[in-house]
């Protein structure tokens, strides 16, 4: 029974806090077997049998628990897929047609082996990460499209309702890429738009730029239905992006009732789709991101609350 990590390569990571990572040294901690898998080594087929090069893994935690003190690959194996193996789809976003190819080829072992694909892609497929936190009933004023005249009209309408300022951004991106604020009465604002949709070849997304933001913004993570952990993000000193890696900073934060029963709610929803890691972003009441391709900031969440989340996501295999 082996667990198999799915995972960018591993030139591209910060391996200090790489939450993938974390949970293959904490499996490994737990004397499961786990291997990760890179996209090079990754094929699917209708044979009786697909065996995948594997690779096995040195790698340990600081002194304090929660961040990577190194980790190195060993030499790779190769490992038959069967209904014991589970795969953690830990590629990162974006979500393009490289990464939804993935998630087909995913489905198609899942069906052909047996075997479990965590989070699950077909409920991936289904949920987009952004899109997923418009259905929530206190969500952001948000239109998503490549629409000039429905932007026109989107704008006209958060004129009405008395912003100042419109964020633009990507679809499928993450991390805070892509994102830009405007001026609404910005007379390039169309302009604009119109030269975002062309960057990402399609609709994008549109939202008031909403002050709270300065206030911070909740990370929640959910494991199964349940909240594990949470923190607020809080943007530098004259930004107004959350994201850690746009230079947020963090804290440890109890979630207010209102915002727990929303997560809470929308998170044992999407376990019925086999979506079982979720981290949430929520600014005020308001969900603002579901997220689901690739749930991180364990370290983060595991250094605020003292706890390593990466150990309780192996142990619940």
């Amino acid at each position: 029974m082996a667990h198999i990590l799915f995972i960018d390569p591993i030139e591209k990571l910060n391996i200090k806090k790489d939450s993938s990572l974390m949970a293959a040294i904490s499996f490994k901690k737990q004397n499961k077997e786990v291997y990760l898998l890179f996209e090079e080594d990754f094929y699917v087929n209708n044979l009786k049998e697909t065996k995948l090069r594997v690779y096995d893994f040195e790698g340990k935690m600081k002194e304090d628990g929660y961040y990577i003190d190194h980790f190195n690959l060993k030499k790779a194996k190769e490992i038959k897929v069967t209904k014991d193996e589970t795969i953690h789809m830990r590629i990162d976003p974006p979500y393009d047609m490289r990464y939804h190819r993935y998630l087909w080829m995913l489905d198609f072992i899942s069906i052909a082996s047996g075997c479990e694909v965590v989070n699950n892609p077909v409920g991936i497929m289904k949920r987009n990460d952004k899109i997923e936190a418009f259905k929530q009933k206190k969500s952001v004023d948000s239109f998503v499209g490549a629409s000039r005249q429905g932007f026109e009209h989107y704008v006209e309408e958060l004129k009405d309702q008395g912003y100042e300022e419109i964020i633009l951004k990507p679809l499928d991106l993450y991390s805070g890429i892509g994102v830009e604020k405007f001026s609404i009465n910005d007379e390039k604002l169309i302009q604009k738009f119109t030269n975002k949709v062309e960057e990402y070849h399609g609709a994008i997304i549109a939202q008031p730029f909403l002050k709270a933001v300065y206030d911070g913004e909740f990370r929640a993570v959910y494991f199964d239905g349940e909240e594990v952990g949470s923190i607020m993000k809080k943007p530098k000193a004259g930004e107004f992006l959350t994201n850690i890696a746009q230079g947020a900073q963090y804290e440890k934060v109890e979630l207010p009732p209102a915002v727990k029963e929303s997560c809470d709610h929308t998170a044992k929803e999407l376990l019925k789709d086999g979506i079982r890691i979720i981290a949430f972003d929520v600014l005020g009441e308001a969900i603002t991101e579901v997220n689901i391709t690739c749930p991180g900031l364990f370290v983060e969440v595991s250094y605020a609350n003292k706890k390593n989340l990466a150990d309780l996501y192996a142990s619940l295999f």
